[in-house]
Parts: structure tokens; sequence; C-alpha cells
């Protein structure tokens, strides 16, 4: 099994930024992949960015040029820096991983961008 805790959310004016973080724990070896996706209200849970171990990364068109998923040095930790917010970024904000092609999931933290 596999744990993921975010920490990070919170409320931002538009044009602000955020830095989300998601702590892995249990069985973290064999993990190939971590990343984030976002549910906002009334909306499917969509992909917002990914990266695999080896770095290479995925992100969706409404992000591309303002977030950046990173992972940390322990590669248990994993981070979206978001810039330039806007209101529709708005979502609960959940971290992923797969290992061994089992998806798991955190408990999600709320973004919300509103002046």
């Amino acid at each position: 099994q596999v744990q993921l805790v975010e920490s990070g959310g919170g409320l931002v004016q538009p044009g602000g930024s955020l830095r989300l973080s998601c702590a892995a724990s249990g069985d973290i070896f064999g993990i190939n992949t971590m990343g984030w996706y976002r549910q906002a209200p009334g909306k499917q849970r969509e992909l917002v960015a990914t990266i695999s171990n080896g770095g290479l990364t995925n992100y969706a068109d409404s992000v591309k040029g303002r977030f950046t998923v990173s992972i940390g040095i322990a590669k248990s930790l994993v981070y979206l820096q978001m810039s330039s917010l806007l209101p529709e970024d708005t979502a609960v904000y959940y971290c992923y991983s797969i290992r061994y092609g089992r998806q798991y999931w955190g408990q999600g933290t709320q973004v919300t961008v509103s002046s």
C-alpha cells in the first residue's frame, strides 16, 4: 500500500502563486509515476500534471507554461508549483501515484483562486 498526503492548498488571488506538496509513504519502492489531478465542483476529475521516475513530464494544455511538476530528492515527494493562477484553477487537487500498475490517491487539498 502507498499512502499519499498533500499539503499547501489555500486561498490565493488571481495571478498569484501556490506550491502543493505530496509525501508518499508505505510501499514506495516501485512507484514509477507521480502527479496531480484536480476536480472542480460539478466537473470530472482531470489530469493536471504527471512526472515519471525518469523525469518525463506531461501537462494538461490548460496549465502548460504556468504549472511545474517536480520530484523531490528523496523521490517520495512530488511538488506542483502553480503560477499565474486563474479562477478556473479552483478545485480540489489530488496527488496520485502508480506502483506496479496500481493507482493510489491522496485525500485532496483545496485550492481556491479568488479576489
